[in-house]
């Protein structure tokens, strides 16, 4: 084992369930040894905003490749620059490096070819957010009880989550922010008012701003799902539908955590999927169902130019959607059949 630059390793047994961020906080001056000053920002920058926050808390000795892909994935569909990415990937070798020569791993995993292949491919799908829908109810609803087999207590709440994000095209930071009141049952609406952050002292709600604060319709499938999660609430204005096992506010941490959620994603073929990307399916499925550019720009929170992207290759925004929403008078108006809400353009005279 190495005690490069005077900097003594901890002790075998400190190592074993030392966490990543810790480890990379206790060893950072003999993994940064040799290194341009120059360099250091962006290297500081990566770690601490990138690194930490991914798998941070993963045990160092229990970094694998999988878990550095997995982080990997999810700067790029954070849409880090390149050399961002360059610079998290680099800071991160460094430290893994010296938990090698250490004795706290037998190979450095954060050695990894062709992740700019896949950046660039992630930049080609960034402008088509429907590949990374998934394809249908069957894979959300399969995906919803994976993660509920392998969460330690079988709670049965991550997976009604699961399906109400992907239902609404929203995060689960809103999901978890979503109190009874927020529900209008007249319209079946969601009017989106908060989302939950993790705080010093535990989770915490903060009000939505600007886009974020948003209606989101809520389609045939879901109404049930929150009839009930409404009922359960004895409909409490102030009461959250939707909960961690304690009941209180989750983090999507929290619920990555507890389902075990980047092995189950990996093991149905879905590597890309973040826990935010279910937004994605919602979405997508809403323009299949015909939902109106302005109303999928105001459920997504997004410009008209990125909510126009879910459309279907065949549906093309009509002339008067091009520049801006048209005229209500105009807008087509919703009618149940086939088990999903259509619209149907409104009639003349």
């Amino acid at each position: 084992m190495n005690n490069d630059a005077g900097y003594p390793f901890p002790p075998e047994d400190e190592t074993h369930a030392m966490s990543l961020a810790a480890y990379g906080e206790r060893r950072w001056p003999a993994a940064m040894h040799g290194l341009e000053t120059l360099t250091m920002s962006p290297y500081q920058a990566g770690w601490r905003l990138r690194v930490v926050p991914s798998i941070g808390h993963v045990p160092v000795r229990e970094v694998t490749r999988r878990v550095v892909n997995r982080a990997l994935h999810c700067w790029i569909a954070d849409e880090c620059g390149l050399s961002t990415v360059k610079n998290s990937l680099a800071v991160l070798v460094r430290v893994l490096e010296q938990a090698v020569r250490d004795g706290a791993l037998d190979a450095n995993p954060a050695r990894v070819a062709g992740w700019q292949q896949e950046y660039q491919r992630a930049q080609r799908e960034r402008t088509t957010p429907r590949a990374l829908a998934l394809p249908d109810v069957r894979t959300l609803e399969r995906l919803a009880a994976s993660l509920v087999e392998r969460s330690s207590d079988g709670y049965q709440g991550w997976g009604d989550a699961v399906r109400f994000a992907a239902w609404t095209g929203t995060r689960f930071s809103e999901v978890s922010g979503l109190q009874a009141q927020d529900i209008d049952v007249s319209t079946w609406t969601w009017h989106v008012q908060r989302f939950t952050v993790s705080e010093p002292d535990g989770p915490g709600d903060r009000a939505c701003r600007g886009r974020h604060q948003r209606v989101v319709p809520l389609r045939p499938a879901v109404r049930e799902l929150t009839a009930e999660r409404l009922e359960a609430a004895r409909h409490t204005p102030q009461a959250r539908l939707f909960t961690g096992p304690d009941g209180s506010r989750f983090t999507a941490a929290v619920l990555r955590d507890s389902t075990r959620w980047d092995d189950v994603v990996t093991e149905l073929g879905h590597e890309y999927l973040r826990r935010q990307d279910l937004r994605h399916t919602g979405l997508t499925w809403m323009a299949d169902a015909g939902l109106p550019l302005p109303l999928l720009c105001g459920a997504a929170g997004r410009p008209l130019e990125d909510a126009r992207r879910y459309l279907p290759p065949d549906r093309l925004p009509l002339p008067a959607q091009s520049h801006g929403e048209p005229p209500a008078s105009q807008a087509p108006v919703p009618t149940q059949g086939g088990g999903r809400t259509l619209f149907l353009p409104r009639p003349h005279g």
